[in-house]
């Protein structure tokens, strides 16, 4: 079975194994990673983690988890600009170093083989964790509460002031969704280190995991330009100019297709 189809076989599963789908997408960029060694290795952590945690009910102990995440090493990967490793999650378990999402997959894990209540949370540009039923959430790196003025802070640090804060910010991520979200990370990351094949593989692994946006396949037309691929191009911006609704965006894009060469077709 190839990495993608093992990556995929985890979501049919109950519960999906989010986190072994993730090291399948490791995988899928390193023949070298094996996910059934690495999940063998992950007991290890377990039990380190496990023996620094406090006498507490199961439901008290989110945010001593991520506290004793922390204080192991793992941390949000501060370098600048990113690298790919920053997503990839056998590299963020061997650097200890990491985005918000690959942090929060290895404390989901953590959680559900320690019984311990905790959901992802799709926050825009920073994943977060949440107890379910709290009336906060969880920096998943280094395990900071997070309040409802906290969340409008950091949104704003993000996307500036004049976007505000709404209710589907605060959404339960799914399994897939949070692979999805993985998938859209590793893409930009991989096209940015000029690696346009690499961000392919991400790109179309999106488009497998749910419903793509304008977005989606926009950046994906953007890497058959580079590889000058222009049919593979063209279908791309079709479907974008199909999905956005911004009429300077289908401007744009009816610009781009009309320059685009025409398929050729060859009669016998």
């Amino acid at each position: 079975m190839s990495p993608r189809n093992a990556c995929l076989e985890c979501l049919t599963r109950s519960p999906v194994a989010t986190f072994e789908a993730a090291l399948w997408i490791a995988a899928e960029h390193d023949p070298q990673v094996h996910p059934d060694k690495i999940l063998r290795g992950f007991r290890e952590l377990q039990l380190e983690v496990s023996i620094g945690l406090p006498m507490l009910p199961v439901s008290e102990l989110a945010q001593p988890l991520l506290r004793r995440l922390n204080s192991l090493g793992f941390q949000q990967d501060d370098f600048h600009p990113l690298r790919p490793q920053a997503a990839l999650l056998d590299k963020v378990l061997e650097r200890k170093r990491g985005q918000s999402l690959p942090l929060a997959l290895i404390a989901l894990e953590l959680a559900r083989r320690l019984d311990i209540p905790l959901t992802g949370v799709n926050f825009p540009g920073h994943f977060l964790l949440r107890v379910p039923g709290a009336d906060h959430l969880l920096d998943p790196c280094g395990g900071r509460r997070l309040y409802p003025v906290d969340c409008r802070e950091l949104l704003g640090r993000q996307f500036g002031p004049q976007v505000s804060l709404k209710a589907d910010h605060l959404l339960e991520a799914s399994g897939r969704q949070m692979l999805q979200r993985l998938s859209r990370n590793l893409r930009q990351l991989h096209a940015s280190h000029d690696n346009p094949i690499a961000a392919l593989k991400d790109a179309e692994r999106v488009m497998e995991l749910g419903s793509a946006t304008a977005a989606d396949y926009l950046s994906r037309a953007g890497l058959y330009q580079r590889l000058e691929c222009p049919q593979a191009e063209r279908y791309d911006l079709e479907h974008a100019l199909l999905l956005t609704e911004d009429p300077i965006q289908r401007l744009r894009l009816t610009d781009r297709l009309h320059h685009l060469p025409t398929a050729v077709t060859v009669m016998h």
